[in-house]
């Protein structure tokens, strides 16, 4: 597994790190089962605070995209239907787009939730 973490970025560390293996479940290079390296080991790895890949690790398993098996550590979760894979891979798309042009996350959100506004008044 191969992250990057751009210390200039206006992407926090966390946020790099979440959307990162995000991309990597979504695209198929993280198969469902593939243990993620426990997070002191991946916080040493990037030279980032335990706390940083753990809230990144916290906000993969809120998604749906991980699980924590405790001492068997976190791997990538089963049983996402095919139309949220495809949302994901949709949005894991977006979300590398805003990265690149440099829209902030919260300015990329609101701007699906508007989207998401339109759809249904229209």
């Amino acid at each position: 597994m191969k992250i990057r973490i751009e210390p200039d970025s206006a992407t926090p560390p966390y946020e790099q790190v979440r959307g990162q293996v995000a991309a990597m479940i979504g695209d198929g290079r993280l198969p469902v089962g593939t243990r993620l390296p426990a997070v002191r080991q991946l916080a040493a790895d990037l030279d980032l605070a335990v706390n940083t890949v753990a809230r990144a690790y916290r906000e993969l398993e809120s998604a749906g995209l991980v699980e924590t098996r405790g001492r068997h550590g976190t791997v990538v979760a089963p049983g996402r239907d095919d139309a949220d894979d495809r949302l994901h891979r949709a949005a894991t798309a977006y979300a590398a787009e805003a990265l690149r042009l440099g829209v902030p996350p919260d300015r990329a959100v609101a701007l699906v939730r508007a989207a998401l506004d339109a759809g249904t008044h229209g």
